[in-house]
């Protein structure tokens, strides 16, 4: 018996949200009176592995195959499962990511497993097995009692703290074989942005919506962007007005992110908007109509013209970096 943590790593390293995972799956071993094994899927040196150890994993698997390189869910599923088998757990824990979603429900079916997706605390009780999970945008929650033996869940990126408790966990490699009939995807050629930071990568996003008035206003925002480090966003408004590219929608219907600080300069707070932001970690608003919907979503807000407030944003953050 135990609780199994999937920790994904891009280009064989870990982000703060594998990191996350584990203490939240640690938190949730201890209130089970179990332990944690984390389960990652591709080539990572063992230093990197180790640093699962300093948040409670006190197993390290790291799976390895050559035909493992890029996720293919019907072989990543299989391989989780059989792992969870494997280790008794009863209890699976994955990220609400792009990778988690489409893991999470396959593995629901091949182990005849409840779901819990998104949750965002721990369990508010374990008999019945009850979790809690936010709604309609975080205007609301909702508790989700999971009868079966084995439950998964999958967890709001921010949710949970970091939490070092620091293992010794010495990270074991296991090279699988892998049945070629398997493999349905191919991966036939790879580009990577760059020159900026990726949206959903970004711990620090700046956006704008139609209180920026014009196109031509967005030299501050992108300023204040590049001196915080992070990545430029926008609504759907502005995207569908040719102001900012696409791929800078968040949104229900564009990126759903989940970073650290989310600065929202002329943004009403449309329930579609919010739905992919709500997850921030701390929302700063800045819109002219103190009665905008965003102000509710927000930990801090400005009323006033972003037009006026940027500038002094971007002169602040200037002086505190002398």
């Amino acid at each position: 018996m135990s609780v199994l943590v999937y920790t994904e790593n891009w280009d064989g390293k870990f982000k703060k949200i594998s990191f996350e995972l584990v203490s939240y799956a640690a938190s949730v071993a201890e209130m089970l009176k179990t332990k944690v094994t984390a389960v990652s899927i591709g080539r990572v040196n063992d230093d990197e592995l180790r640093k699962l150890g300093n948040y409670g994993a006190e197993k390290v698997i790291n799976i390895i195959n050559d035909r493992l390189s890029s996720l293919d869910n019907q072989v990543y599923t299989r391989v989780i499962a059989d792992f969870a088998l494997q280790e008794g757990s009863d209890v699976i824990i994955l990220s609400n990511n792009i990778s988690g979603k489409a893991l999470a429900p396959r593995l629901s079916v091949r182990l005849k497993a409840g779901l819990g997706s998104g949750v965002s605390r721990l369990p508010v009780s374990l008999v019945p097995f009850t979790v809690y999970k936010k709604a309609y945008s975080g205007n609301a929650f909702s508790h989700i009692i999971i009868e079966s033996a084995v439950k998964i869940l999958t967890l709001a990126q921010n949710s949970y703290d970091l939490i070092e408790r620091p293992t010794g966990a010495i990270p074991e490699t296991v090279e699988i074989s892998i049945d070629a009939s398997l493999i349905k995807t191919a991966v036939i050629d790879t580009q990577k942005q760059t020159g900026k930071i990726v949206l959903t990568d970004a711990d620090i996003v700046v956006s704008g919506g139609r209180g920026m008035k014009s196109p031509d206003n967005w030299a501050p925002l992108i300023e204040l962007a590049s001196l915080l480090n992070g990545a430029t966003a926008c609504s759907r408004p502005v995207s569908d007005e040719g102001w900012r590219p696409h791929e800078e929608h968040t949104g229900q219907t564009g990126k759903i992110i989940a970073p650290n600080l989310y600065i929202a300069a002329g943004i009403s707070g449309a329930t579609q908007h919010l739905a992919g932001i709500s997850s921030s970690k701390y929302i700063v608003a800045i819109n002219t109509d103190k009665d905008a919907p965003i102000f509710e979503a927000a930990q801090y807000g400005i009323v006033g013209d972003a037009m006026k407030v940027l500038p002094k944003l971007v002169e602040a953050v200037k002086n505190l970096k002398k």
